[in-house]
This record gives structure tokens, sequence and C-alpha cells, in this order.
């Protein structure tokens, strides 16, 4: 039951879009039909299936690994952020730069900037016992705010016409495209080589099986040897590093330059794919596939059939409510106590 309640979840989501698109006034097939099967029409858009999928599967795969743990990393938006923002930072100060190892370099620092930004949390919680649910989440916003800084102010383009942007990538510092044609770039072989080496690590690796013995049985762990401090650290940052190389994906992939919004919910999106996939890396890879479809459905939808583009947020929403609700029902039972208390 475990694994058959994502499907669960799904069959109820889409029960109650059809409710939703009832309620709106607009025909329940028809639009079932812009969500999930008129964005697949062509290579191109069948292509950007992949292009939306990459950065939920880096977050998410990152994300699991804490969550197996009973690390709860809640702020891989705001790593995605600093990891495009300290990755970008090489093209950015240094434009005329030809290199062909400008692009590793700047995959590297993203990887670096994400995990940098994690180590936050990971330093309160393991020094101050702080709650990593919060403060990773409150440095979401920090990040958001300082990137709007950068874009507003030193790393505006000059030639730009005064719009709140840097310079456009150059050759060099752009990911190679996968499939011409198409948008498909270099981060999406990145995240099918984070679901491959999570899969490895998580299954047959000491470090793997230190995971999962601190999340199930920490007292357990401790008896062994086993450092809940290090694997806290280890947990937040390898999550960390993977939203960093997601963030410079983008900016270097599909968005091509910097601008003050760079993900569209990414980092929060995951934490919904890495439940819906079980946290299980090849979960994960199903599972951010159909997130990312919903992100194309909404926007295909609202071309089309003029859908608000935030009927894509509830439609993700009700995906993770189904999916908690059918896991209380898997763990628990409910029954009603009919007992009454007898007075003596």
């Amino acid at each position: 039951m475990v694994y058959l309640t994502p499907i669960i979840a799904l069959a109820l989501t889409v029960l109650s879009s059809v409710i939703l698109f009832e309620l709106l006034g607009v025909n329940p097939v028809e639009a079932l039909f812009q969500f999930f099967v008129a964005p697949l029409d062509t290579k191109y858009e069948f292509s950007e299936l992949f292009v939306k999928a990459t950065p939920l599967m880096l977050c998410a795969i990152g994300l699991s690994v804490g969550f197996r743990a009973n690390v709860w990393n809640i702020g891989a938006e705001g790593q995605l952020t600093m990891g495009a923002i300290v990755g970008s930072s090489l093209f950015i100060y240094f434009p005329e730069t030809e290199s062909v190892f400008l692009l590793p370099a700047m995959i590297i620092m993203g990887a670096i900037g994400g995990a940098a930004w994690a180590g936050i949390p990971a330093f309160l919680k393991t020094r101050f016992n702080a709650n990593e649910i919060l403060t990773s989440l409150m440095l979401v916003y920090v990040a958001i705010l300082f990137l709007s800084v950068l874009v507003h102010g030193p790393w505006r383009d000059p030639q730009g016409f005064n719009f709140p942007e840097s310079q456009t990538f150059s050759d060099s510092a752009d990911m190679p495209i996968l499939l011409s044609g198409t948008r498909l770039h270099f981060g999406t072989l990145l995240a099918f080589l984070a679901v491959l080496g999570a899969w490895m690590m998580m299954a047959r690796t000491l470090i793997g099986f230190q995971v999962k013995v601190i999340g199930e049985a920490p007292r357990a762990g401790g008896y062994a040897g086993f450092s809940q401090k290090k694997i806290v650290w280890f947990t937040l940052l390898f999550g960390g590093a993977l939203a960093g190389v997601a963030g410079l994906s983008e900016v270097s992939g599909p968005i091509d330059q910097v601008l003050p919004s760079i993900s569209p919910g990414y980092g929060f999106t995951a934490i919904i794919v890495a439940f819906l996939g079980r946290l299980h890396p090849v979960g994960i890879f199903f599972a951010s596939l159909l997130m990312a479809l919903t992100y194309l459905g909404g926007e295909t939808a609202q071309i089309n059939l003029g859908l608000p583009v935030a009927v894509t947020g509830v439609f993700q929403g009700m995906v993770l409510f189904f999916l908690l609700a059918s896991d209380v029902l898997v763990h628990y039972r409910f029954r009603l106590n009919t007992a009454r208390k007898v007075a003596p």
C-alpha cells in the first residue's frame, strides 16, 4: 500500500480536478486533455517535459536523502537561488572568458554556493539545536532578496534598457544543447546522473546505510557508532549542492541570464516530488516528470482555455494533500470508540 498510495492520490486529484473545472465553467475532459496530453504533441514540447523536470529532479534527489535521515530541509528554493548566483558570478565578473573550463567551473561553484547556503541551517542545527525547517525556510527569502539586490544593482546589464537583468551568457557559459531544435540541455544529463548516483549511494555504500539507520532508529545508530551530527551535515550539504546545480542549470540553460525570478517554485515543488516518489531515486525520476507536466499543462490550459495559471499550484497542492491523507490511512486505523464510561 505504501507504493500504491501515490496512484490513489493521483486518481483522487484527477477526480477533484474534474469538480474544480466544473465549478470554473470549463469542460473537464477538454481541461484534462490540455493538462496532460496537449503539452506532449511535438518533439519540442516533449523535450520541454525534461527541461522542466531537470531542476525538480535535482532538488528532490537531494531532499530525499535528508528526509530519509529525518533531516527536514525545506529551503531548496533558496539553495537553488544561491547556487545560481554563485555559479553565474564567474561569467558576470569574467564575461570575456572563452575557456572550455568556464562551464564546469560554474557548475562546481553552483554546487558550492548551494551547499554553503545549506550549511547555515546545518550549523544552527548541530550547534544550537535550531529547527532546520524554520531556518532553511527563512533563508529562502534572504536568498531571493539578495538576488533582487544584485540584478537591480551591480549585475544589471548596462545595455539592457534599464531592465533588472544581467547580460546574456556567452556560448562558453551556456549549457550544451543535447537535442537540436529543442532546449534540452546538459543539465538534464546531470539530473539523470544524480538519480543513478543517489540510488547507488543509498543501496551500496556505508554512508547510505548510515543515513537510513539514523533516520529509522537513531539510538541504534548511536550504539553502532554513527554520528547523527555528521549525518545532518552530510544530508544538508548534499541537498544544497544538488539544488545549487539545479539553479545554475536554469540560468545557464533555458534562462541564459540572471533574472529577479529564477524559479517558479521548483524548490518547494521538489518536496512534493520527493514524497510522491516515495523518497526513492527511481520514483523521484517519474514523479518529477509528472510535476513537470503540471507546469506545462497549466501554461497550455491558460493559453487555450483561459484558466488562471494558479490552477497548477492548486493541482500540485491537491496531490500532496491526498498523498499525505493516504499515508495516514496506511499507517493508522480509525475506529469509533463507542464504549461508554460507567459511573461508579
